[in-house]
């Protein structure tokens, strides 16, 4: 039987991180399982984003341990490394003057030697492995539409077939029907590809029908962690706030 150990992907353990005096994660520890979507919620500014971009090597942590896929991670970003994960950031953050095709093909410039011919061939397949056309991929991002810029920028983060996928606020900008299509083509390609995914939202239909366990970040620190019904019957004061405030009532009982 394999230990726990090799069943996660990532493992965090009493990380601190701070910017001058204020600390933003107090000795916060987190597993996450190999092939599991876990989605990470709490209060804005309260440091979802600063862990995540912590685990990819961004941010400095002041003490601390994180491994990655059983290796352990340092404290800045190891080039070596980046074929472990691929990053999706808010708003997508593509290179305005760069085309689809070549937005897709940078991770593989980057980090590999191919032909030209190849990496358009790489560049097609995960086009179409999120839902868009080849011939998209001549276009700029000023021409997309906020779900294909999210799409392309999920096509980008794949390019290097990484087994974990770091998504923060994936759906935020969009509306009802694109996010409902975005969260249903990431649960695909989980199951399809056997992806780790983390996933940093706010946005509770996704919580619902995408993760697999939620784990809900405050005063920094994980205060609770399980699937959505776990988080439910949570007595933490913030969790009880997020999950039963009349904003979150009235979504919930939409989705019955």
């Amino acid at each position: 039987m394999p230990e726990l150990h090799d069943e996660l992907a990532i493992r965090i353990h009493d990380l601190v991180v701070g910017f001058g005096r204020q600390t933003v994660l107090d000795h916060l520890s987190l597993d996450v399982r190999r092939g599991e979507i876990l989605g990470l919620v709490g209060a804005s500014g309260g440091g979802k984003s600063v862990l995540m971009r912590t685990i990819i090597g961004l941010i400095r942590r002041r003490s601390g341990s994180i491994e990655v896929m059983g290796q352990p991670i340092g404290g800045t970003h190891d080039r070596s490394r980046a074929a472990t994960w691929g990053i999706l950031f808010q708003q997508g953050a593509l290179f305005s003057s760069l085309t689809v095709r070549q937005n897709v093909q940078f991770p593989l410039r980057e980090n590999l030697t191919l032909s030209q011919e190849l990496m358009d061939e790489i560049a097609i397949a995960k086009l179409e492995m999120v839902g868009l056309r080849a011939q998209d991929g001549d276009k700029y991002p000023s021409e997309l539409s906020g779900g294909m810029t999210k799409r392309v920028a999920l096509a980008r983060a794949l390019a290097l077939d990484p087994p974990i996928l770091f998504l923060d606020e994936p759906t935020s900008g969009l509306d009802p029907i694109a996010a409902g299509d975005f969260d249903a083509l990431i649960r695909t390609l989980q199951k399809t590809l056997g992806l780790t995914v983390f996933m940093v939202t706010h946005d509770l239909a996704s919580l619902t029908t995408v993760c697999d366990r939620v784990a809900a970040l405050a005063d920094g620190m994980i205060v609770a962690i399980g699937p959505m019904r776990d988080l439910l019957q949570s007595e933490h004061p913030w969790v009880r706030a997020y999950f039963h405030g009349k904003r979150s009532q009235m979504l919930q009982s939409q989705m019955r």
